[in-house]
């Protein structure tokens, strides 16, 4: 289930792209299929060697192009391990809402993008996230958890800040945004409730098979309840200075 839109957010083969705490990678591995040299980073070790144990099975498989590669690695978002202008491309999904120094992962991410390179941000939607956090605290107050609700206006703001140039922007996952809805009423831990499961199994559904009914209903809900706010950027190249 990808939050990116691909569609929007053109990607050539052999752009070198980064995953920024990139979790399960499935943005990483889409990057990958599409013949990309991906770096998919994450600061939970445990996650990373699952993603580099996928990431050998697609290679092992044939399901990457020729001459792409990727590498799964820990790391930390507010010192990246890379030199300035390493990436054409630079993605985080679904990961600054849970970091206290969302300006510093923005610099770091400005700086070891290319000028001229593409960024894409996610974050969870101010509305339907409003809710979850009305429902329960036990979404949010957790170790690790979310720390922070974005409106699109602020995080877009942060992003000129930080010297970036957002040419798009749209929402995604309105299906799920009733499914967190759901598990917040009734727990989040509680996926026993019936509710929850049966919700669950609709999701699970949808994702397998793809159907034509759910697709059109997502698209129609997106700009209402969307469950992630995605914002796309370039960063600028620097005017020329001319030597005299």
């Amino acid at each position: 289930m990808l939050t990116v839109d691909f569609s929007r957010f053109p990607l050539a083969p052999g752009d070198r792209v980064l995953d920024l705490g990139c979790g399960a990678g499935r943005h990483a591995f889409e990057c990958y299929r599409r013949g990309a040299r991906v770096v998919a980073l994450d600061r939970n070790g445990e996650e990373i060697r699952e993603v580099a144990k996928w990431f050998a099975a697609m290679k092992e498989a044939g399901e990457a192009p020729e001459g792409a590669t990727a590498t799964a690695m820990e790391g930390d978002a507010l010192a990246l391990p890379f030199p300035d202008e390493s990436f054409d491309v630079v993605i985080i999904s679904e990961v600054m809402e849970h970091i206290p120094d969302d300006k510093g992962v923005l610099a770091e991410m400005v700086r070891v993008l290319k000028p001229g390179g593409r960024i894409a941000v996610t974050v969870p939607r101010y509305g339907p996230e409003k809710v979850c956090w009305a429902l329960s605290d036990a979404y949010h107050e957790v170790e690790g958890g979310h720390i922070r609700i974005y409106r699109a206006d602020e995080l877009l703001a942060k992003m000129r800040e930080a010297g970036l140039k957002p040419y798009g922007t749209h929402h995604a996952h309105a299906l799920h945004s009733p499914y967190w809805w759901l598990k917040c009423a009734f727990g989040v831990d509680n996926d026993k409730a019936l509710p929850v499961r049966a919700y669950h199994k609709l999701l699970v559904w949808d994702i397998m098979k793809k159907p034509l009914a759910t697709r059109v209903a997502e698209q129609a809900l997106n700009p209402l309840i969307g469950k992630s706010f995605v914002a796309y950027a370039t960063k600028p190249h620097l005017p020329r200075v001319d030597a005299k």
